[in-house]
């Protein structure tokens, strides 16, 4: 995947595509051979219909609102959904648009030059009502603004390009969050509830008011060659943050956050533990991350609903605060369990592993003290790390430790001004093989033949076997 630079040089033009008979999205028609596009991407779904942003009044020129123009197409384009389904065409451009919602059986296409500018008026944001898995918003108590890409209860949907842009404009987002003076949650950028069979692929998202990729209660996902880019002390612009999804695979991604990278939710409190919708057969493979302040891969800490089977591997941090975290607290409740981790390659990290038992932020007053969560069948293998400050922070809780934690195969190059300390170690339980430096007696070595004792699933789960779709078209400029 190639990994696009934080200051994005875009040649901007404008590419005015007349797409196989205009909105009408006709099939075929006659073109001059002299003056066509040959458009090929690969998908979960091809799409019988196409048209252009420009054949609804869209304009390219970073100023003109075009948020009636998208939500007429897709409203208009969703008539296709039983006949082959539609795609949308954004060429290149400057594209500046509020939020507006998708459809079934769609695809939202990118233009390597195209870029959605996400509206700085306010009023161009719809306001929500929380999650019910949350309770509440997480910036304030409320609602909180609709994600600038919203979908729910949608199958078939398809966000792709050639690495084409969308810009969250984050800046005065953030300022109001650092002030105080946020009426609601901030806007993710893409937000997809209550769907089945998604795909969000080849596209770079950069300067999230929040979080970047958030599909909730959602299952059969495919996230896939994104690039995402924020200021590294920009507030909770997480990555990509699966949440109550089951059978989700996140590949070949590039990551410079202000928050976690990945971050695998399931609710918070009362309200998770009341939803009980847990994140599960989810697959973490070649991802990149950069994030000083937090984690490569985070589990929690809305991990109310549950969070099992999680397989990681082929990860790369550089200069992160964490390689994988599970944070999680009394009154959280629910689990996290059977979490395989193979294959990371470190550099430059304050911690390589961290439990933390004690996070303590809740959605209310109302949380029970009785919902303890458990933390077990924890397994990390085949790690390199270098210029590291700690090898490992684990805090369990007392009364509850974390149970069932396996790390083998693991070399830690401690840096010059390291913790005395390599290992802090409270209320775990598990065994190592093979670690360096030694770890804690809470972590007894059973010895250099069995470095590959962690498990890591051999089988597949079912989404590793969705064979994707090559798409080709052949449109008039």
């Amino acid at each position: 995947m190639e990994k696009t630079s934080w200051l994005l040089v875009v040649v901007l033009g404008v590419m005015v595509i007349s797409l196989l008979g205009g909105a009408e999205g006709r099939k075929s028609r006659i073109l001059d051979e002299s003056s066509y596009y040959d458009l090929e991407y690969s998908a979960i779904s091809c799409r019988a219909h196409s048209a252009s942003i420009t054949d609804f009044g869209g304009v390219g020129d970073g100023k003109t609102l075009n948020t009636k123009a998208f939500q007429e197409a897709v409203n208009r384009l969703s008539q296709y959904a039983s006949d082959g389904g539609a795609q949308l065409i954004v060429p290149a451009g400057q594209w500046l648009t509020g939020s507006f919602n998708l459809t079934s059986h769609f695809t939202l296409f990118l233009h390597k030059d195209a870029i959605l500018l996400a509206s700085q008026d306010i009023n161009e944001w719809a306001v929500i009502d929380p999650l019910p898995s949350y309770g509440h918003g997480r910036d304030t108590s409320g609602g909180r603004y609709i994600s600038l890409l919203f979908g729910t209860n949608l199958t078939d949907v398809i966000i792709t390009g050639e690495n084409g842009t969308i810009d969250g404009q984050g800046e005065i987002w953030w300022q109001k969050f650092h002030s105080k003076k946020l009426k609601y949650t901030r806007p993710y950028l893409i937000e997809i509830m209550h769907s089945d069979n998604i795909q969000i692929s080849h596209i770079t998202l950069v300067n999230s008011p929040s979080w970047n990729i958030h599909p909730v209660y959602s299952s059969n996902i495919i996230v896939q060659g994104i690039t995402i880019l924020a200021p590294v002390k920009s507030p909770n612009t997480d990555g990509i943050n699966p949440d109550s999804c089951t059978n989700m695979r996140i590949e070949d991604n590039y990551i410079v956050s202000g928050d976690d990278c990945v971050a695998v939710k399931s609710g918070w409190d009362e309200y998770g533990i009341n939803y009980g919708m847990p994140t599960s057969q989810l697959i973490i493979r070649r991802l990149t991350c950069i994030s000083p302040y937090s984690a490569a891969i985070a589990l929690g800490s809305e991990m109310s609903g549950g969070i099992q089977d999680v397989r990681a591997e082929d990860i790369t941090a550089i200069n992160t605060e964490s390689g994988v975290r599970i944070k999680t607290g009394v009154g959280r409740g629910g689990f996290v369990r059977d979490v395989y981790v193979k294959g990371m390659t470190l550099h430059t990290m304050k911690w390589v592993f961290w439990m933390t038992g004690n996070y303590g932020q809740h959605a209310d007053t109302h949380w029970d003290p009785n919902a303890l969560p458990e933390i077990k069948g924890i397994n990390y293998r085949d790690v390199v790390a270098e210029n590291v400050s700690m090898a490992a922070r684990l805090e369990g809780i007392s009364g509850d430790p974390f149970t069932g934690i396996c790390i083998s195969n693991v070399t830690i190059s401690m840096a010059k001004k390291a913790k005395k300390y390599p290992w802090t170690c409270t209320d775990i339980e598990g065994i190592t093989s093979g670690v360096q430096p030694p770890p804690c007696q809470l972590l007894p070595d059973q010895g250099p033949e069995k470095t590959e004792m962690c498990s890591f699933p051999t089988e597949n789960l079912a989404i590793d076997n969705i064979e994707m779709q090559r798409c080709s078209y052949r449109l008039n400029y």
